[in-house]
Formats: C-alpha cells, sequence, structure tokens
C-alpha cells in the first residue's frame, strides 16, 4: 500500500496541475475528478496485462492492478470499458474512455494519433508456433517465406513488424475478439508473433504451442495511453508514473505478475 505521504504528493499534483489548466479547455484531469470515476479501456484478451477472469468475469492482471492505483491515488472510482486492439486509439480520442491500460507498446504510427504516457517497462517480439512444427523454423528469417502463413491481430503493433520485416510471408489478419493464437492452434496459420509478456504465458498454458527460437526481436517500450491533445492530463500522468517508479511500485508490480527485465 502507498504511504499516506506519497498518496498526498499525488492528490496535491493533481489538484494543483487541474486548477491551472489554460485557456485550452476544461482536462480530463478535472472532469476524473469532478464525476469522481477514472475510464480506463482495456481489452481483456492480453494475459498477464488485462484479461477476464474465467469465473468472475471481472477483469485481472499487472495493467488492471496499476488501474486501481491510478484511481486509487486520485481518490476516485475505476470504471473498465471494454476495448478492441483495431479501434483502441479511436476509442480514447472520441472520449470513451480516460486512457488505455492494456499492455500497449509504443509505436510512431499510435504516436502521430494519440499520446503516451513516459513508459512503465519494455517489451519484444517472439515467434509461436505449433510444437510439431517448431523444428522448421530456427531464425526469424525462415518465417520470411510464401510457405507460411502469419497471423496477428487487426490494430497490434505485430501487423506493422509483420508487414516491415517479414515481407514475403502471407498474412492473415484477426479481428477482435478473435486471437491470433487461437488461429495457430486450429491449424489456420503457421505463426503467431507474440510479445515476451504474453509468449511464456501461451506455452505454458496450451501444450500445443511453442516458441521455436528464443532471438528476441523489436525492442519497444511499454507505456499508457491518452489522448493527444490534452497536455494537461498526460502531464499529471508522467507525474504520477514517475512518482510510482521512484517509489518502487513498478518494481513490485513487475514481479506480482512475473514480468521480468524491467529494470
Amino acid at each position: 500500500m502507498p504511504s499516506k505521504k506519497i498518496l498526498a504528493v499525488i492528490a496535491a499534483t493533481a489538484m494543483l496541475i487541474a486548477t491551472n489548466v489554460s485557456a485550452q479547455g476544461k482536462s480530463i484531469l478535472n472532469e476524473v475528478l469532478d464525476q469522481g470515476v477514472l475510464k480506463v479501456g482495456t481489452t481483456g484478451d492480453f494475459n498477464p496485462m488485462s484479461f477476464k477472469d474465467p469465473e468472475t468475469k471481472e477483469y485481472k492482471g499487472h495493467q488492471i492492478d496499476a488501474a486501481k492505483q491510478l484511481a486509487e491515488d486520485l481518490g476516485v472510482e475505476v470504471e473498465f470499458v471494454p476495448a478492441e486492439w483495431k479501434t483502441l486509439i479511436n476509442g480514447v480520442v472520441a472520449g470513451k474512455y480516460h486512457i488505455v491500460m492494456t499492455g500497449t507498446s509504443m509505436t510512431v504510427s499510435r504516436a502521430k494519433a494519440a499520446g503516451y504516457t513516459i513508459p512503465w517497462g519494455r517489451t519484444g517480439y517472439l515467434p509461436l508456433t505449433r510444437d510439431e512444427d517448431a523444428g522448421r523454423f530456427k531464425t526469424w528469417e525462415d518465417l520470411n517465406s510464401p510457405d507460411v502463413t502469419i497471423g496477428y491481430n487487426l490494430g497490434t503493433s505485430f501487423a506493422d513488424f509483420v508487414k516491415t520485416n517479414l515481407p514475403k510471408a502471407k498474412v492473415k489478419e484477426v479481428e477482435s475478439p478473435a486471437r491470433d493464437w487461437q488461429e495457430l492452434l486450429a491449424g489456420r496459420v503457421d505463426v503467431t508473433i507474440s510479445s515476451t509478456l504474453e509468449a511464456g504465458t501461451l506455452s505454458s498454458t496450451h501444450e500445443a504451442l511453442e516458441i521455436p527460437f528464443q532471438e528476441v526481436a523489436n525492442s519497444l517500450p511499454l507505456s499508457f495511453i491518452a489522448p493527444q491533445a490534452d497536455q494537461v492530463w498526460l502531464s499529471f500522468l508522467n507525474n504520477w508514473m514517475s512518482i510510482k517508479k521512484e517509489s518502487g511500485y513498478f518494481k513490485k508490480l513487475n514481479a506480482d505478475w512475473g514480468i521480468q527485465g524491467q529494470e
């Protein structure tokens, strides 16, 4: 639990920023404080970042805990808003939610339309295939072939990676709520690209899935997404991130969810 001193600093920071909103208009920070609710967009399909408990149907995960902590520090309630990867940016721009917390990596294409907080961690890419096909793939270049069909979800950073780095491969675009690895299990694709955050979980929970090699590609920072135009809100979020990182909160949160290599 955060100390009363840390909570007081965060609350004071929020109020100071909120009362100094410039002529650009009312910030999301004011809205959250006035209405007493923080709306968080999350996909609920990315274990261990954001997923639904099969019994309770409640959201759980690293990002869910972070969202609850942010709401607690703001002194408001949290409301989780179901979101899809392909419309994450549209949703935050349209005001469906105040922030995206679901395990998003920072990419140039997303940064053109949305704002990012300072990073809380980093990720990279690993391939997934069925265990009987693992011997086919020893390197990333083995995937770059017209004989290989790669699946990825629309709206994810994996799509850009495949198109840029594996242009010879055939592709299958998957729309949420379906997931690309489900297509892999069904035998409709040969490979999917997974993050280092999720690859281990998927290969351990599904015996048929395997990581064929351990060469991590495309290192990217992990961050939360907020409206680009609301610099007051982004400023508060960055201050909150700095305070929580200095207090060791994210180090502990990463350890609690088995997220390694984030120091």
